[in-house]
């Protein structure tokens, strides 16, 4: 897809579903009108979602303004991303209902699942008439997923580690005295295209010929990098643990807002831009079907995009959507087609089709 078409802010709407809308809490979310009346409202709905700043700004945006509307309880469960898809999918599999309502996921991660056919569609979604195509997933037919924002894997680092300005290159982390003091995510994620690029290859032979990311990350490897998940980056940071790490902006901005001072750029070789978004699992009850897709479709809302990304710092999917005071005209959050020029974006189909064999050579480099 080009940029400018997900940039866009001009809407392909849908045709709007005739009828009255459902009453109560769920005429102010703005539902599918596909009930006479609302189903019966379950005593909670189960997210599963990340920690730290990323729970939390989930939880001020979308989780309790939606409690409010409809006396829904919200449980966010926290097991990570890749350890709550074999159970959704083995549930699936064995018609048992699954332990989640919604999976806030990555798009790579969400494509698999909508690929094996455990997710439920979501093109019933009065509010996708009021996102930009950045909400659509690439590649897929209907919205097995909605794509809520995007972000950038950015090169975060201390200001007084690197007294001559901002690093320029990803090699700049190479030099020695950054032993020990490097950070990435502990399966590589976001670090091997602009890694590709560090180790002399194109980001066209990708996968065909990653030997150049391979080469440069066992060069990051004597470094004895920390490794670790998004809250780690933010803790490692307070603590002063680290000097340098390629992590999503997100986890920068949270130790920024903590008193650390921090810093982030894109060098030159590119940083990896990408999407996250929620999805359902097929097998739930019919009832807790209908306010699940309630729940996704308050979040496609302004208000609810405008509160979630404010904490998170990131671009949503929602016109209108202002950034952050303190990211305006930042490189991590993109909003003009310009912005784009150092982001790297790898179709989802190439990610889906070779994410489990990166994330373990970078393992095996690692712990090598």
């Amino acid at each position: 897809m080009k940029q400018k078409d997900i940039l866009s802010s001009s809407i392909n709407r849908r045709t709007l579903m005739q009828g009255a809308a459902a009453l109560g809490g769920a005429a102010a979310l703005g539902v599918r009108p596909s009930f006479a009346q609302e189903p019966a409202k379950p005593a909670e709905l189960i997210i599963r979602a990340w920690g730290g700043s990323w729970v939390d700004s989930l939880k001020a945006g979308v989780s309790d303004p939606f409690t409010a509307k409809t006396g829904i309880a919200i449980r966010h469960d926290l097991t990570e991303d890749n350890e709550i898809q074999p159970k959704v999918w083995a549930a699936v599999a064995q018609g048992r209902v699954p332990p989640i309502h919604i999976n806030w996921d990555t798009t790579t991660n969400a494509t698999k699942s909508a690929l094996r056919g455990v997710t439920e569609d979501l093109s019933d979604l009065s509010n996708l008439a009021n996102t930009t195509d950045l909400a659509k997933p690439v590649g897929l037919d209907g919205y097995p997923i909605v794509n809520t924002y995007g972000y950038v894997y950015v090169l975060a680092y201390r200001p007084e580690a690197f007294p001559d300005g901002a690093p320029k290159s990803w090699k700049d982390l190479l030099d020695p005295k950054f032993k020990g003091r490097l950070a990435f995510y502990n399966d590589g994620i976001g670090f091997h295209f602009p890694a590709q690029v560090a180790g002399g290859g194109k980001l066209e032979d990708i996968p065909a010929n990653m030997q150049p990311a391979w080469d440069f990350i066992t060069k990051m490897k004597a470094q004895a990098p920390l490794l670790g998940e998004d809250p780690d980056f933010t803790t490692w940071f307070q603590r002063g643990e680290i000097d340098a790490a390629c992590t999503i902006s997100t986890n920068a901005r949270e130790a920024r807002k903590n008193g650390v001072e921090i810093a982030w750029t894109v060098p030159e070789e590119g940083c990896k831009f990408d999407t996250d978004g929620l999805w359902i699992p097929k097998g739930l009850p019919e009832n807790e079907l209908y306010w699940a897709k309630e729940y996704i479709n308050f979040a496609l809302t302004k208000e609810a995009q405008q509160g979630w990304l404010d904490g998170l710092g990131l671009p949503g999917v929602v016109p209108g959507v202002n950034p952050p005071a303190d990211l305006v005209n930042d490189p991590s959050y993109p909003t003009k087609p310009e912005d784009f020029e150092h982001l790297i974006r790898i179709s989802s189909k190439i990610q889906v089709e070779n994410e489990s064999e990166w994330f373990a050579k970078f393992k095996s480099i690692m712990q090598g």
